[in-house]
């Protein structure tokens, strides 16, 4: 077994550790760790958020969902790519002129209500540390099939990095790290990806080109819409398009910005960063079911993007470009375990210890050891399975109360409270269920109804919850908020109107 892949990832964490230590020389005050002073400027700020936002649910799970399941998996690019045009459109720049830290520091400035902020501060925590848990499985997965070690190596590995960068630097030390990481990624599968389309025209072989294309391997004829019903699509994509309005690590990123419109331009740059980082994975999922279609299977097809390149390159470039892509793979576990830890260290430090620096730091390790924990004691899953449902329950628990917060003068925070309870409540209750049914033998395709009759709309209905679960928060938050003799705070005018009025004209 080849050396160059341990060397390589090896070479990331030193480069990881030496650019956390720049920003550990300038990270001096609170504001530097929480929100690094709100002096991102927004393409250093789009590298740092497509760096934590491409996790290894897309390095490694898109292509491979692909790989399993043709044209139906690009919904899920689709959704997230969406997902941040609607943070653009309705949240990016409101969040930024909020003044806030953190998502529980906005609504309890919104609401004026510190059982609202310590519910959100909950739920922040928990998408946080089932968001971490896949990137620590993708860990373990890789670093087993490059190297003789227990998969605990690779988890545990991610798990010290990231909290010792965060710790040391905070969310300053981390955009360095991140918008690093980003290139990384990208160059990590675009190079490959050029190398392999080369193959696939012959240029390694005198001959002709070492496979056949064949378009019906890729899009068959039969395709349809396979297993995903109308429903499951309209429900996959509504968690998608909503869920990253819910994502603790995604908004946190505004805070960083210097102004509203900063952070407006910041996000429309992540737009054409994460487009072009999906289309060159997505492709590389295309190309493995042309020529490793005995790779389709759960679980083995995570790896593809990792096979590929010594399939058709031969010798030692083909080796290179997979120790290419390894570095990627720890690139996007870090950069996305990272960003999350920041933003969870700065809710746990805001709202248990007082917001100091020192906090921070203890805050950072503490949240790397309880997802870690759970992570080693559970069996990984399709890694884009495994992110979707975060977005499902983020788009369930909180985004109708970040929405509303935003938009809605009568948001009063018993009705925001009453939709986080029952969105949270009713997604995890789903979730589990068909994970029951799942385990009892019950099992679903990819749009959870593969029987008819009512038994089979209930496996639709659980699986892909979103489409009922975030009606039923929003309805909630606005019946309870409507009924509220209490009515939203009396300063509710004025800081909406900081919201949505530019600096320059309320100067």
């Amino acid at each position: 077994m080849s050396a160059l892949p341990l060397v390589a990832i090896g070479l990331l964490l030193l480069a990881t550790g030496l650019i956390g230590f720049y920003g550990l020389r300038i990270s001096r005050t609170t504001s530097d760790f929480f929100v690094a002073s709100r002096t991102v400027r927004p393409v250093w700020n789009a590298s740092a958020i497509s760096g934590e936002y491409l996790s290894a649910g897309t390095f490694l799970g898109l292509s491979g969902l692909v790989l399993l399941s043709g044209a139906e998996a690009f919904w899920f690019p689709v959704g997230y790519a969406a997902g941040y045009l609607l943070v653009l459109l309705f949240v990016a720049g409101p969040l930024r002129r909020s003044g806030a830290y953190t998502i529980p520091d906005f609504v309890q400035a919104r609401l004026d209500s510190v059982v609202a902020r310590r519910v959100t501060s909950v739920l922040v925590l928990v998408i946080g540390w089932l968001y971490v848990v896949p990137q620590l499985h993708g860990a373990a997965l890789v670093i087993t099939s490059v190297a003789p070690v227990p998969p605990w190596v690779g988890s545990v590995g991610i798990a010290v990095v990231v909290s010792a960068v965060v710790a040391a630097g905070g969310m300053r030390s981390i955009t360095f790290v991140q918008a690093f990481q980003f290139w990384v990624k990208l160059t990590a599968l675009a190079l490959p990806l050029v190398f392999v389309l080369m193959a696939l025209g012959g240029a390694f072989e005198p001959g002709g080109a070492i496979v056949t294309f064949d378009p019906t391997a890729v899009f068959p004829h039969d395709a349809g819409p396979g297993g995903l019903d109308a429903y499951a699509t309209v429900s996959l994509l509504l968690a998608l398009l909503l869920g990253t309005t819910g994502l603790p690590h995604v908004l946190v990123r505004f805070y960083t910005s210097p102004d509203g419109g900063s952070a407006r331009r910041t996000t429309v740059v992540v737009l054409v960063m994460i487009s072009v980082f999906y289309m060159v994975s997505s492709t590389l999922g295309l190309v493995a079911r042309v020529v490793a279609p005995d790779l389709a299977e759960p679980g083995v097809a995570d790896t593809v993007v990792l096979t590929l390149p010594t399939r058709l390159v031969p010798g030692l470039g083909g080796e290179l470009l997979a120790a290419l892509v390894v570095a990627g793979a720890f690139a996007a576990f870090l950069g996305t375990s990272s960003g999350l830890v920041v933003a969870l260290a700065g809710v746990v430090s805001q709202d248990l210890f007082g917001g100091t620096v020192r906090s921070f730091r203890w805050s950072a390790v503490a949240c790397t050891l309880i997802p870690l924990a759970f992570a080693l004691v559970t069996i990984p899953q399709g890694l884009v399975t495994s992110v979707g449902t975060v977005f499902v329950f983020a788009a369930s628990a909180l985004s109708p109360v970040i929405l509303l917060g935003v938009w809605w003068r009568g948001l009063t925070a018993r009705g925001a409270v009453a939709g986080m309870v029952v969105g949270s409540v009713l997604c995890a209750t789903a979730l589990l269920a068909s994970s029951a049914l799942v385990a009892a033998g019950y099992g679903t395709g990819s749009s959870g109804a593969t029987a008819d009759g009512v038994a089979g709309v209930v496996r639709a209905l659980l699986a892909q919850p979103a489409a009922w679960t975030i009606p039923l928060a929003t309805a909630t938050v606005v019946v309870v908020s409507l009924l509220d003799r209490h009515g939203p705070p009396l300063r509710t005018d004025r800081f909406l109107r900081r919201l949505h009025v530019p600096e320059l004209r309320r100067r």
